[in-house]
């Protein structure tokens, strides 16, 4: 309905302006007087054309108004001319009644199409009208639906919300739970890892002291009566100095492993991996000098971590190899080192540390090897993969090595083929930024 009162007032003011204009000219051919040229026919069109052209952008949604507006603007455009020639005869005093009768000719075509257009908008009001009192009969109760629509929604979003609330301070409240019970645990085995600490300090210490006894009596008693005991006897008494022995040998293994991989953050520091070598090297070079062995290496990065236990590692990994060398060839081992990225490693890590750089070192040696069967057994604590007759040890080494990797937030391990060898695989951080976390 604006939309229609607009129309109507857009044609109403383009009708007035041109008769407005049209008067101006007989005005001053009655009187001669100037004023009624002011303003000019040409300002006036102007503002004719304006009114014009907003009149096309109100009626752009109708095609049928769009044609008659196309006439319309023939009929001005020649009105126009009409006034401009009218104006200029006046000024020249000269009198001509055609271009009166032609005015009015062209005044009346302007008319007839303004009401053309005046007649659609009409039309198109009684729809206009009807639709608007259905609109208004559906108002009421659109909105009212509407209404009941909101609360509904709104009562189910406050429901959803408590009950999302509801379940959140729940989990919450387990959450907490389930830390309290966490951090309950954690001290209850570390006082359980004291205690066993101390149990084996304890236990080592006092099993050493029977050993001792035993052992000092048997080479006493066999000192002392060995020449009148027969035979068997001194073999028996043989026999049980060698379990004596072997005894002492595992109870020290057991105190050393207890104590293995203990790392905190006051005992980390940058250890140079080339020193602890050359100091393990030191250590063993009788036992490399029996197999005629030699040990190659490739410069080693300095990194983080407690030098005693990374020595350690590094003793057992050598004396392993030392140990089960072939004894149809001489022994080589070699040390070589990579450094790489955590999301580059071929093991599983976690999330945080695939930023981290980690030192891969890879200790391969030409021994009796392994079957690859046995790759992740020979890593347990009392896994011998020979007889005591053929190989010494306990099986505690290589169960160390892990003990002090995994403390490290490190990983290890072996791959072997029997005859020809073995590589034990170490990868290690360079930094211990996760030293606090527990696995």
């Amino acid at each position: 309905m604006n939309h229609t009162i607009e129309v109507s007032k857009r044609l109403e003011v383009i009708t007035k302006q041109v008769k407005d204009a049209e008067a101006a000219i007989r005005g001053f051919s009655i009187t001669r007087d100037t004023a009624f040229l002011r303003p000019s026919m040409q300002e006036r069109s102007i503002k004719i054309e304006e009114e014009y052209l907003h009149l096309r952008q109100v009626t752009k949604g109708s095609p049928q108004q769009q044609l008659h507006l196309d006439t319309l603007k023939q009929l001005l455009d020649n009105k126009y001319k009409q006034l401009a020639a009218g104006e200029t005869k006046l000024r020249s005093f000269r009198k001509d009644t055609s271009s009166v009768q032609e005015g009015e000719k062209s005044m009346d075509k302007i008319d007839r199409k303004v009401q053309d257009m005046m007649k659609i908008e009409e039309q198109h009001l009684p729809e206009k009208s009807e639709m608007q009192r259905f609109y208004s009969m559906i108002w009421v109760p659109a909105i009212f639906i509407s209404s009941l629509i909101a609360i509904f929604i709104g009562i189910y979003s406050y429901l959803t919300l408590t009950r999302e609330y509801r379940l959140q301070l729940h989990i919450e409240s387990r959450l907490k739970s389930y830390q309290r019970d966490l951090q309950q645990n954690i001290s209850l085995l570390n006082k359980s890892n004291e205690e066993l600490e101390q149990f084996a300090y304890v236990a080592s210490h006092d099993l050493q002291e029977p050993l001792r006894k035993i052992s000092t009596f048997s080479d006493r008693l066999q000192m002392k009566y060995g020449s009148q005991l027969p035979t068997e006897a001194n073999e028996l008494l043989e026999r049980m100095g060698g379990a004596v022995a072997r005894m002492r040998v595992l109870i020290n293994d057991l105190l050393l492993f207890s104590r293995a991989g203990r790392i905190t953050p006051e005992n980390i520091v940058k250890t140079d991996l080339n020193t602890l070598l050359q100091q393990v090297s030191s250590d063993l070079e009788e036992s490399l000098q029996e197999k005629k062995g030699t040990i190659h290496s490739e410069v080693l990065p300095a990194i983080e971590g407690n030098p005693t236990s990374l020595q350690q590692l590094i003793q057992n990994i050598l004396t392993n190899a030392i140990k089960f060398a072939s004894p149809e060839r001489q022994l080589a081992i070699n040390i070589s080192c990579q450094l790489l990225k955590g999301a580059a490693l071929d093991v599983p890590i976690r999330e945080n540390q695939l930023e981290d750089t980690f030192c891969r070192l890879s200790f391969e040696d030409n021994g009796i090897g392994f079957e690859p069967a046995y790759a992740e057994r020979i890593f347990l604590l009392f896994q011998r993969l020979h007889g005591m007759s053929e190989y010494s040890g306990t099986g505690i080494g290589l169960a160390i090595c892990k003990k002090i990797t995994d403390s490290h937030h490190g990983y290890i391990k072996a791959y072997g083929e029997a005859g020809k060898g073995a590589r034990f695989i170490v990868i290690l951080p360079l930094t211990q930024t996760h030293q606090d976390e527990q696995y």
